[in-house]
């Protein structure tokens, strides 16, 4: 399979991971949550590369390179994102947090040497513009969350996302040359996996408050974080990682920051909720993005 659909499909993962997240989120808190979800697909991960001997594979530079992917991609970056969520809302920040494309965009230009010309760059164009409206003016007035009409630490929620942006974007940069030398996909998200629990358990150690569960982890909860945990970050993380083998960094970020226009008729099928008008326009546009770019 090309990198174009593997990054797609990474892309539905995360879509279709997240329409379970939103109890499970609620019910644990975002920390727990993340750090549940993360036990799960770190021991996943780990299980599937000592079967398959995948992580024989890895050498110790590698492992370094890893660990620092993990912490800034993984850690830092989400949580900044969960931050700026509690300054901005998930539809603000979710906005700023879609300019992570653009981020490995350039910071593939800068030090990968990748361009856009042409048509693929007016796909590009066409398919992050249209990321942007869908979420933007995806939601009617009614459903708009109540931190939307606040504007108490607008600045630092701002800075927070694009902070988060530019954190998944590098992350998914120090990877590509990891790829191209042929590590395995499997290994590599387990390690990196094990980055960010660790860290993250390492807040709930030290005793933060953000850290702790609002409630206790029930059965259905935990059905929810695991099939979550599976989605999104076993299958959709090894599935970038298998993209960036063969497609350029700022090319398969592209195409994998379509979930938010995925999970459009994923909620109208579920829930029976309409989409409202820009996410229309949105995913006309983003659709129209991605042919330019597989032509």
């Amino acid at each position: 399979m090309s990198y174009e659909y593997l990054a797609l499909l990474a892309a539905a993962c995360w879509a279709f991971g997240s329409l379970l997240s939103a109890q499970a989120a609620t019910h644990l808190g975002a920390f727990a949550f993340t750090r549940y979800r993360m036990l799960i697909a770190m021991s996943l991960l780990w299980l599937l590369s000592l079967l398959s001997g995948s992580w024989q594979t890895l050498a110790s530079a590698q492992v370094l390179l890893l660990i620092l992917s993990g912490a800034i991609g993984i850690f830092i970056g989400d949580t900044a994102l969960f931050a700026a969520m509690n300054r901005l809302g998930p539809r603000r920040a979710g906005v700023l947090f879609a300019t992570h494309a653009l981020f490995s965009v350039l910071l593939a230009y800068f030090f990968l040497g990748e361009t856009l010309w042409g048509l693929t760059l007016v796909g590009g164009s066409l398919l992050v513009g249209g990321v942007m409206i869908a979420i933007a003016f995806g939601k009617r007035k009614e459903e708009q969350h109540q931190w939307e009409s606040s504007q108490q630490g607008l600045k630092i929620g701002i800075a927070l996302a694009l902070l988060s942006a530019l954190c998944q974007a590098v992350s998914t940069l120090m990877l590509k040359p990891l790829m191209v030398e042929g590590l395995d996909a499997i290994a590599g998200s387990a390690v990196r996996m094990s980055t960010g629990f660790a860290l993250h358990l390492l807040v709930w150690l030290l005793g933060w408050r953000i850290a702790k569960s609002y409630l206790p982890l029930t059965p259905k909860i935990f059905g929810y974080v695991f099939i979550n945990a599976s989605l999104s970050m076993v299958l959709g993380m090894t599935l970038i990682l298998q993209a960036l083998k063969s497609g350029d960094a700022g090319m398969v970020a592209l195409f994998s920051s379509v979930s938010p226009v995925l999970i459009l008729p994923m909620l109208w099928l579920v829930y029976r909720r309409r989409p409202a008008w820009g996410a229309w326009a949105g995913a006309v546009l983003t659709v129209a993005g991605i042919a330019l770019l597989i032509r």
